[in-house]
């Protein structure tokens, strides 16, 4: 039989709906873009619109595949089971037992019965592995699940469930088969990567010194990390291996004390900047990003204008920013002083205007410099590529998808950046 995966939010649910597809494939079922007999929609929740767009989807594809067997998972299904069920689904499940859906499949292929179950989300990770990334050149590594910080304004911990953490021995495995399999760079990824073997009596810095160690593995990236994750033995292992990518994630999410606080975030300002200068200290280049919640309820003009001057004043590579969404459920959501649309339309401009300024402004220190690309895709002639600092190159010549080339940076425009091939590899 044939089938499709569509895939909404994160790197997480990336990782998961690889697990899905490479089960199919074990089993004999057909990966196919048209016409397929079983649609697998992985759903998110992250903000209302990700709601919206979770259910258009399921609707449109119900129109375009009307004799599919479809099936709904993921953190909107696990949202808002009442409303899905009015949708035709024919397996709905949430983020529990995404592993066994080959499973489901098969049983709803013999007895028609729809299937509707949400089981409770325990303590326990779910065993799930990938041998082989099929839809990207950088294999995704779930190392961890859920999360228990709690901020004020995230229906995430509430879907996904508390925080748990793979194995040691299991993440080392999974990552030396996906190196086995050809992947130079694995991305770690999880719910709260950061906080990863907390439960289990060790961290993320213990994992990695291992993960460094294996052959032919090029490159290490971790998705996320917060700035209070950052502890003196991970900057210690920062500055001796260039196999951790020249770039971390950072979310920042306000620059205003007074709205951290409400955010129920784990800093201040000042140690935020403190962090951000010890990792700056033994990686000068280092490119680092972050995210940023603009409109969140009683934020003032005062208190954007200073997230906005304090983004500035951090320069990171790149903000996403996202405009504050109401999640029932939350504490924010309950708070006073809810912001405009608009107004929350007009600062999300505002810093987006930033970001790009900034993003330019890093990548144009590279000009002149050569840095070495994964080229992960070609497109009119042309072959893309990041860099260990997550610079995303365009270059030509006679290149490989997953081959890590030399290219000396010639120039960046619009956040564009151009390189020439300094040597051909056929």
């Amino acid at each position: 039989m044939k089938y499709k995966i569509i895939t909404l939010g994160c790197k997480v649910n990336i990782y998961e709906s690889e697990v899905i597809n490479e089960l199919l494939l074990k089993e004999g079922f057909k990966n196919v873009e048209e016409n397929p007999d079983i649609v697998i929609i992985n759903t998110c929740s992250v903000t209302n619109m990700a709601d919206a767009k979770s259910r258009k989807l399921i609707r449109s594809e119900k129109r375009a595949n009307p004799k599919a067997l479809m099936v709904v998972c993921g953190c909107s299904a696990e949202n808002h089971q009442k409303e899905l069920e009015d949708l035709g689904i024919d397996i709905l499940i949430g983020n529990r037992n995404k592993s066994k859906i080959v499973t489901l499949i098969k049983e709803h292929l013999k007895n028609h019965e729809k299937y509707l179950n949400f089981a409770p989300i325990t303590s326990d990770f779910e065993d799930m592995e990938v041998d082989k990334f099929t839809t990207h050149t950088r294999a995704f590594l779930k190392i961890q699940d859920g999360c228990n910080n709690y901020c004020t304004y995230c229906i995430i911990p509430y879907l996904r469930g508390p925080l748990r953490s793979k194995p040691k021995e299991l993440v080392i495995e999974e990552c030396q088969n996906l190196v086995n399999s050809g992947h130079k760079e694995i991305v770690l990824t999880g719910i709260h990567t950061g906080r990863y073997g907390k439960e289990l009596g060790y961290d993320l810095t213990s994992l990695l010194k291992e993960l460094v160690k294996i052959p032919n593995l090029e490159r290490i990236r971790i998705s996320s990390i917060e700035a209070t994750e950052i502890t003196d033995e991970f900057l210690k292992l920062l500055a001796s291996s260039d196999k951790i990518c020249n770039h971390l994630h950072i979310p920042l999410q306000a620059g205003s004390d007074k709205i951290l606080k409400l955010m129920n975030r784990k800093y201040n300002k000042e140690e935020f900047m403190s962090i951000i200068e010890k990792i700056r200290e033994v990686r000068k280049d280092i490119a680092i990003s972050t995210d940023v919640i603009v409109g969140f309820p009683d934020e003032t003009e005062e208190d954007f204008r200073e997230t906005y001057n304090f983004c500035k004043e951090i320069a990171f590579s790149k903000i996403h920013v996202f405009p504050y969404s109401k999640r029932d459920g939350t504490v924010a959501a309950k708070m006073k002083n809810q912001i405009e649309k608009k107004v929350k339309h007009e600062r999300s401009k505002e810093l987006n205007a930033l970001s790009l300024e900034l993003e330019n402004v890093y990548a144009k220190k590279f000009i002149g410099k050569t840095l070495k690309v994964l080229i992960e895709e070609e497109k009119d002639g042309y072959f893309m590529g990041h860099t260990s600092n997550y610079l995303k190159v365009i270059v030509k010549g006679d290149l490989r998808i997953n081959e890590i080339v030399p290219v000396e940076i010639v120039s960046v425009n619009n956040n564009i950046i151009v390189g020439n091939l300094l040597y051909s590899l056929v």
